[in-house]
């Protein structure tokens, strides 16, 4: 106890006398702050691990704990009526925790900051240091003997003596059974957490063109066009494949006959090739014009996107994906 108390003596005495369970607090805000917005953390299961207890846990328990400053019944005190028991203590902090948190998303969603993820680190990591505060200013208003305090050490003494001095043998094989049970539980949750299994796997193929301001939409798509005028677009793959993928995408200009909901391609030509190579969850968008080379109405202009290289015919039929567009070319 001397060389704890020692180390103890260079740390500034509001720390000193921090309650263990709001020094806990505290620490899970930071944690989860560093986690969420260092790069390559926030990839990792520690993200789950910590941001999990910070929207589920923290956030309600700090807000009890500032209601509820006072101890609860004890054992040698069972008919004390002051405060609330450990049960109803963490039953509330859960509950507290998920009924308060989305009310700070559908405060921040008509904010002009919106929900991304400082705003929402800033809002309940704020929320939990302003009521863990409340909370110790409370607390230090009571008795010592009457302030809310979580009997670590107790407990801890309760678990050696289960663990390493059990009063027999049964209870000793009954104590390994708990903990190879407490061990398989923790492993099954890290490795669900760990490694979710994949959703539905896809890629995304479609045309955009820009507005007046710079801004993509899917709208004012050329319809008209002379021989020899070239008109702007922008063609964007999206790769949900949870794995990289080499596309191609092939854009024919084609003259088709359609009869009994039949289409019959009478004349093709290609026009461009690109090649993007795309990581998981990755967008690709491409700025190009197009010069229409036959003249008629209604030419089918076609984007056809292959995982891979295409074969050597591109069509409709062997396309992974497909867009395209109608258009009118005059011949001025």
């Amino acid at each position: 106890m001397a060389a704890r108390s020692d180390w103890q003596l260079y740390l500034p005495e509001q720390i000193r006398t921090l309650p263990a369970d709001l020094a806990a607090v505290f620490a899970t805000v930071a944690l989860t702050a560093i986690v969420a917005l260092t790069p390559g953390l926030n990839e990792t299961v520690l993200r789950d691990a910590i941001g999990l207890p910070f929207l589920l846990f923290v956030p309600g328990y700090t807000l009890v704990a500032a209601l509820f400053p006072e101890r609860g019944p004890t054992t040698d005190s069972p008919d004390d009526q002051r405060g609330i028991d450990g049960i109803e203590r963490a039953t509330l902090s859960f509950g507290t925790s998920i009924a308060t948190v989305p009310l700070f998303g559908l405060v921040l969603n008509f904010t002009p900051w919106g929900l991304r993820l400082v705003p929402i680190l800033v809002a309940i990591g704020g929320f939990t240091a302003v009521t863990a505060v409340v909370a110790l200013i409370r607390r230090r208003a009571l008795p010592e003997p009457e302030r809310f305090a979580i009997p670590y050490e107790a407990w801890f003494e309760t678990v050696r003596a289960e663990l390493f001095a059990p009063d027999s043998k049964t209870d000793a094989v009954l104590n390994v059974v708990l903990v190879l049970s407490l061990v398989l539980a923790t492993a099954s949750v890290g490795y669900a957490v760990a490694g979710p299994k994949d959703g539905e796997s896809f890629s995304e193929l479609y045309l955009l063109t820009a507005d007046g301001e710079d801004d993509l939409v899917a709208d004012d798509y050329p319809e008209t066009l002379v021989r020899g005028e070239s008109a702007p677009l922008v063609v964007g793959v999206g790769n949900q494949e949870h794995r990289p993928v080499n596309y191609t995408v092939v854009v024919l200009l084609q003259r088709v006959e359609t009869e009994n909901n039949s289409t019959t391609v009478l004349e093709s030509d290609q026009l461009e090739t690109f090649s993007p190579r795309l990581e998981h969850n990755e967008t690709w968008h491409r700025d190009h014009r197009i010069q229409p080379t036959m003249t008629g109405e209604n030419l089918r202009l076609t984007y056809l996107l292959y995982r891979g290289q295409p074969p050597t015919s591109p069509s409709v039929e062997n396309a992974y994906r497909e867009v395209y567009l109608w258009l009118t070319v005059r011949e001025q």
